[in-house]
């Protein structure tokens, strides 16, 4: 019987969640806080020092995520608190990144503590909100619907880094003494806009009981019995198994040019200034791009969706090795926007197609935990090649390895076979 929650009210409320928290991905992560943490709080640090200290938090608070996601959502799915969780890490996420807004120039070690706190409230946020979608949403809708947030995410954080973008340039309009002023309350603009944002989930998205409620005590014993569970249960789910795999790889490639575009237009010599345009037309492409993608998506299948957008990214890569001028750069801005929000969308719904209900949060947890080991292989490689070379347009060409390991890897997912051995498996754990 279909639960209450499957109503559009309930997947627009669930989709602007990501419109609430893509404002620290878009405006945080991705464009001020990098600049800001070395040539503010961190002015007294080399380079290479700030740097390193921001390469720390990341993969710190990536390895957190790694180690406890799967724990996580097993205690989630068994006291049915994916809301709770949801909500207590996007307190936690909301809180620091505010945090920010009072903090002085040459206190970088309170800001890059800051920063790793509001990374592990967006992304441990993330796990639950994942997992919620098979609670508003019939496995039919789960590519329009994933799609959707992940057009309102790109929409909603593109619309903010526009004003944000705007109030640095032009400090004295908006009432700033300079810069500085404008990106600190830049961030306290974030954390406000993602708990506003917030508010359509915890209203109007119910949460199914799932595995059903048990004291604290008995949860996280049972928790971590779960987990043990869920690798042999993985196993027995080939196409689930072998889909996981395919994502480690192509993930890898899709984040690495990610946190590295900003980077490699630097190393080529293009002022900052036509870095931030440009992602903000990565942002703006993106918001239709989505949706297109959602539709393919329920057309075709989320699977040669994702293919199509591989094959993309593929070229992608090749054509950046050919860059030479700022107006390449934006083209291929433009290109990852058209299949940045879809790779991802889609990946979410054929990833909610292959499991089992009532274990939604955990197996979401092993999802984002290989997403986030995915986060250090591709970076390596781009690195590792850009020492060896001297040449910052050959940095990228390892990804192409990944993005072919991916595609051939996906290309052996059973989607059909894969579904039915779910539903028989959430079958046999209810009797």
């Amino acid at each position: 019987m279909p639960t209450p929650a499957r109503s559009e009210a309930a997947s627009w409320s669930w989709a602007f969640y990501d419109w609430a928290n893509s404002a620290f991905a878009t405006v945080v992560i991705a464009g001020f806080f990098p600049v800001f943490f070395a040539q503010f709080w961190a002015a007294d640090l080399t380079p290479a020092e700030s740097t390193q200290w921001l390469g720390y938090a990341g993969s710190t608070a990536s390895l957190l995520l790694v180690l406890s996601a799967p724990v996580l959502g097993a205690l989630a799915d068994q006291i049915g608190a994916k809301k709770r969780f949801l909500l207590g890490f996007t307190l936690l996420g909301v809180l620091a990144t505010a945090a920010l807004f009072w903090l002085q120039a040459g206190q970088w070690q309170a800001a890059l503590a800051l920063y790793l706190a509001g990374l592990l409230g967006f992304f441990g946020g993330n796990i639950f909100n994942d997992a919620l979608i098979t609670d508003i949403a019939v496995p039919e809708d789960y590519e329009r619907i994933s799609s959707r947030a992940y057009a309102l995410g790109y929409l909603g954080g593109g619309l903010l880094f526009a004003l944000n973008v705007a109030m640095v340039l032009w400090p004295g309009a908006f009432g700033f003494a300079d810069k500085s002023q404008a990106v600190q309350a830049a961030f306290l603009g974030v954390a406000l806009w993602w708990a506003l944002f917030s508010l359509p989930l915890v209203l109007f998205v119910p949460e199914s009981r799932g595995a059903g409620r048990h004291a604290l005590g008995s949860a996280v014993r049972r928790a971590f019995g779960e987990l043990w569970r869920t690798f042999l249960e993985v196993r027995r789910l080939p196409n689930t198994f072998l889909f996981l795999l395919a994502y480690w790889f192509y993930i890898d490639g899709v984040d690495t040019i990610v946190f590295m575009a900003v980077k490699y237009g630097l190393d080529l010599g293009f002022p900052d200034s036509s870095l931030m345009v440009a992602l903000l037309i990565t942002q703006f492409v993106g918001f239709p791009a989505a949706l297109v993608f959602g539709r393919l998506g329920a057309r075709w299948g989320p699977k040669p969706g994702i293919l199509l957008a591989i094959g993309v990214y593929a070229g992608v890569v090749l054509a950046a090795t050919q860059m030479s001028r700022v107006e390449h750069f934006y083209a291929l801005a433009v290109t990852i926007g058209l299949v940045q929000g879809g790779i991802q969308a889609l990946s979410r719904a054929l990833f909610a197609g292959l499991i089992p209900a009532g274990r939604t949060a955990e197996l979401f947890g092993f999802y984002n935990m290989v997403g986030k080991f995915a986060a250090v292989l591709g970076p390596f490689l781009v690195g590792t090649t850009a020492a060896l070379t001297g040449e910052p347009r050959l940095s990228l060409l390892p990804l192409l390895g990944l993005f072919l390991a991916g595609a051939l890897l996906l290309w052996r997912v059973d989607v059909r076979a894969g579904r039915a051995d779910a539903v028989m498996l959430g079958d046999d754990r209810q009797r």
